[in-house]
């Protein structure tokens, strides 16, 4: 169920979506997992805080104050300082000492204590001794395990030392450690879990991304049950692909080779025959029937079996270019290396194509390779007719010619940038057409790296 929201805001929840949230399917997945557990904790530490902790910190600071309270009453009663002693050690754990005649002010301050530790006791303080200064600190001698509290009162100071374990309880660390150990543990367990799902996730779709490059790759469906059913599902349609392309190349290439026999005898024939008006137009016919059936072979071994090999793009144009009969063709390129995988003879037959059609048309060309983030793009520049916009969709359909500047006199029956767009996109590249900054038309050829 969705939920129709005004178009700006949609647009907006659109933009931040794609700025915030992770691209990758590892990466939202983890993201899944984290998130709710980092919630979790917080939650538990914070019910830990404000129940069992919190009500325990500030108990045992009340107690602490009461027996500080009553170790003070006990001296105002006139019992010695060397009784009290003994008997706040032996019964609360405390050290004491009376400064007669001092004040706070007298004594250094210590090392201070944190206030998530002494927080709960300074509250107490406040609360039993409202007319009275008092201090807390912790020992230094005692490396801060013993907390000191003073308390001045009209005939001196009271010190009262005492563990600092009293007021603090350090089971609230142990719960986090515990916690957050127990955590990140789960946490490296579920990203090796994931990983293992993405990476066949992440094989099927590059296995898959390289078919349709031309490249075979050898996969095996593995991981979840879904990924292995997609996985064989996959190989299954790649299977049937290639027997369907197999079928119609061995169609082709049979019923153009079959057709060429009957053909070379009725063009004998013809040749043999007494002088007849009509025996021109037989010879022409006949010639262009052999020129499509070249074009159906020719079309043919576009779908051939090649293998694929890491291919040099500078080279192949280069050499491609100083072959061409059209000597004033202008061939730029960058320093970047530009290689790919690809079938080697498929795609020089195909930028031949368009060197030659750019020849056949025009005068001056100029040819240039160069490299961006993950492609690489060829462009052919003419100073020729063009191709009207309007008709340069229908240029790549087969057997389509355009009658203006295209015709059975210039040698091409409509397959060159057929077979062309056939072979680059075979490549999982694509082909374009547009208006050249020579006047004529622009060919531009992008191959993925």
């Amino acid at each position: 169920m969705h939920i129709r929201l005004p178009q700006k805001m949609e647009d907006k929840l659109n933009f931040w979506r794609r700025k915030l949230l992770p691209r990758t399917l590892f990466f939202r997945t983890m993201m899944l997992i984290f998130v709710p557990l980092i919630v979790v904790q917080i939650v538990s530490v914070v019910v830990f805080f404000d129940g069992s902790w919190s009500r325990m910190g500030r108990r045992l600071s009340d107690n602490l104050v009461e027996n500080i309270k009553v170790i003070i009453s006990l001296k105002d009663e006139g019992m010695s300082v060397a009784k009290i002693k003994n008997t706040v050690a032996h019964d609360m754990g405390i050290e004491f000492n009376f400064y007669e005649g001092k004040s706070i002010s007298s004594f250094s301050r210590r090392m201070k204590l944190n206030p998530m530790v002494v927080g709960y006791l300074k509250e107490s303080m406040q609360n039993v001794f409202v007319d009275n200064k008092w201090m807390i600190s912790l020992d230094d001698k005692g490396k801060g395990n013993n907390l000191i509290v003073l308390v001045e009162k009209e005939n001196g100071v009271y010190e009262f030392l005492c563990a600092k374990k009293k007021i603090f309880s350090s089971s609230i660390f142990m719960f986090v450690v515990w916690m957050v150990a127990t955590s990140v543990f789960l946490f490296l367990v579920s990203v090796l879990f994931l990983r293992i799902q993405v990476r066949s996730i992440a094989e099927l779709a590059q296995t898959a991304e390289n078919f349709g490059k031309g490249i075979d790759d050898d996969f095996k469906p593995y991981g979840s049950s879904e990924v292995r059913k997609a996985g064989v599902a996959f190989i299954e349609m790649k299977r049937r692909i290639i027997r369907q392309i197999a079928e119609r190349t061995q169609m082709l290439a049979g019923i153009s080779h079959d057709l060429r026999t009957p053909l070379t005898r009725l063009k004998l024939m013809v040749t043999m025959m007494d002088n007849n008006p009509d025996k021109k137009d037989f010879l022409a016919d006949i010639d262009e029937m052999e020129k499509m059936l070249n074009g159906y072979l020719s079309f043919v071994k576009g779908q051939g079996d090649e293998a694929s090999i890491e291919v040099d793009v500078d080279a192949l144009v280069g050499e491609i270019v100083a072959r061409s009969l059209n000597k004033n063709i202008k061939f730029e390129t960058s320093d970047d290396e530009k290689i790919i995988v690809a079938k080697e003879q498929a795609l020089k037959r195909a930028i031949t194509n368009v060197v030659a059609n750019a020849s056949r048309y025009g005068k001056k060309i100029k040819v240039t390779v160069k490299k961006y983030d993950r492609k690489i793009v060829i462009c052919v520049d003419d100073n020729g007719p063009g191709i009207p916009k309007e008709k340069r969709e229908d240029a790549f359909k087969a057997f389509y010619r355009l009658e203006e500047s295209r015709n059975k006199e210039t040698g091409g029956i409509g397959l060159g940038l057929s077979i062309t767009k056939d072979i680059i996109t075979a490549h999982g590249g694509k082909i374009s057409l547009g208006d050249s900054r020579l006047g004529g038309l622009q060919v531009v050829i992008e191959l993925p790296l």
